[in-house]
């Protein structure tokens, strides 16, 4: 069969842990972007994030036809940035800026095709195949063996004890979560379905309400999201993002009520502030204390998909203290 290109991703509903005994297989959720990717006698072909071709962007990638120089591929995964041994978002936007990266960029912040799906092998398409068989199809193309690509195993969420060890590890490396994945799920091109879910690894953190921005749409004309801080170990103000979620139309009004007196000219920080939280920003003075959820810390010290869990009243914003 000619080789299907290009393919929209199955991806995940939000979920919970599978219970103990079903046959799900669990990995490790990659913060990076999504690429599927197509290897032929043609060369590599990949796409991803809504742009067709990828394969300039990120010539990691064209190591796939020497790993694979006698198969027909389509592969799905992730391009990953690491620092410090753990994905970094942060590290990879700046790749994802470069429309076609210059030999020292490709240096300076290396990617890794992190693959977890095999859809085509050979003439066959795999979609109905189930997903433990696509994944012992992808074990035995051997790929994990060198150059910038890798193959993580997926563990057997029957296996209770390696399953708290798993989740024991997303939360000590402050990794976003796990994907589980049912065995015997088929692959649905563009499809969002509850036979993947992804469980997110949340932290909660206390940090400083340093502003707000006005909201938009039914939320016009009050708060719609509040500007984040955090005070390093030399006592400056430094940011640590924006909280656009987990509000009711009842805390925002709240809200408003507890930062009109507390406005002030200029921005509270002690250090410069993104242009993106900046733009519009309504500046108070660093006087509340409330607290967060996050899936992780980028390594420019903000907080990835903060939600807002309420106010700590009593609380010294003075000893909400970044860790290191």
């Amino acid at each position: 069969m000619t080789m299907p290109w290009p393919i929209e991703p199955m991806t995940a509903a939000s979920g919970d842990l599978p219970a103990a005994g079903e046959r799900w297989g669990l990995e490790l959720k990659w913060d990076g972007l999504r690429v599927l990717a197509s290897v032929s006698a043609d060369g590599v072909r990949a796409s991803g994030g809504g742009t067709a071709d990828l394969a300039a962007r990120y010539p990691e990638l064209s190591g796939l036809a020497d790993l694979l120089p006698h198969h027909d591929v389509i592969l799905d995964g992730m391009v990953v940035a690491f620092a410090d041994g753990r994905p970094s978002f942060a590290r990879l936007r700046r790749r994802l800026e470069a429309a076609v990266p210059d030999a020292r960029l490709v240096r300076e912040v290396p990617v890794r095709y992190v693959v977890f799906d095999l859809l085509f092998l050979d003439g066959r398409p795999l979609f109905e195949q189930p997903y433990a068989g696509r994944r012992a199809l992808l074990d035995e193309l051997d790929l994990a063996a060198t150059g910038p690509v890798e193959v993580p195993p997926y563990l057997d969420a029957a296996d209770t004890a390696q399953v708290a060890e798993l989740l024991e590890f997303t939360r000590e490396q402050r990794v976003e979560g796990l994907l589980a994945k049912r065995l015997d799920s088929p692959y649905l091109p563009g499809a969002r379905s509850d036979h993947w879910r992804k469980i997110t690894s949340l932290h909660a953190r206390r940090v400083v309400v340093c502003g707000w921005k006005p909201g938009r749409g039914r939320r016009e004309g009050g708060v719609g999201a509040l500007l984040l801080g955090e005070y390093d170990g030399k006592g400056r103000l430094c940011v640590s993002g924006c909280v656009e979620t987990g509000f009711t139309d009842a805390v925002l009004d709240g809200l408003h009520g507890r930062l009109a007196p507390l406005a002030r000219a200029g921005s509270p920080f002690d250090e410069q502030v993104p242009p993106e939280d900046g733009r519009g920003a309504r500046w108070v003075e660093p006087r509340l204390v409330g607290e967060v959820a996050y899936s992780v810390r980028e390594a420019d010290g903000r907080l990835r998909y903060p939600a807002w869990r309420g106010l700590r009243d009593g609380e010294d914003p003075l000893e909400v203290v970044r860790e290191e």
